[in-house]
């Protein structure tokens, strides 16, 4: 059993950055591909970033791609989202979330279904 919490959200301006950091307990987060996902409201939760076990895959919501820097370190056990530029379109509670892997250190999800355990979310505002 992983638990998974999240911090540094906040309240930014348009165009400022943020950087959430996701601190895993209960497991070796390495054999975890980890993911962010956002949900804001009214909307379904959506992908915004993942990364694979080893750290040497990532991938980004296209909105978010040259914006957003996904990493991890497996020593500390916590993945972060360093948010760059960040938009009004970005507000949204963020959620960290662990895949456990099995077979694959290249391999992370896109789907919420994938991912085992998730955090209780930090909430991000971006002010216009």
């Amino acid at each position: 059993q992983v638990h998974l919490v999240e911090s540094g959200g906040g309240l930014v301006q348009d165009g400022g950055s943020l950087r959430l950091s996701c601190a895993a307990s209960g497991g070796t987060v390495s054999n975890y591909a980890m993911g962010w996902f956002r949900q804001a409201p009214g909307k379904a939760r959506e992908f915004v970033a993942g990364i694979s076990t080893s750290g040497g895959n990532a991938g980004y919501l296209r909105s978010v791609k040259d914006r957003f820097t996904i990493s991890r370190d497996n020593v500390k056990n916590t993945v972060s989202l360093q948010m760059n530029s960040l938009k009004p379109e970005d507000t949204a509670v963020y959620y960290c979330a662990a895949d456990k892997q099995f077979y694959s250190t290249t391999y992370f999800g896109r789907m919420n279904r994938e991912y085992d355990y998730w955090g209780q979310g930090t909430q991000v505002t971006v002010s216009s």
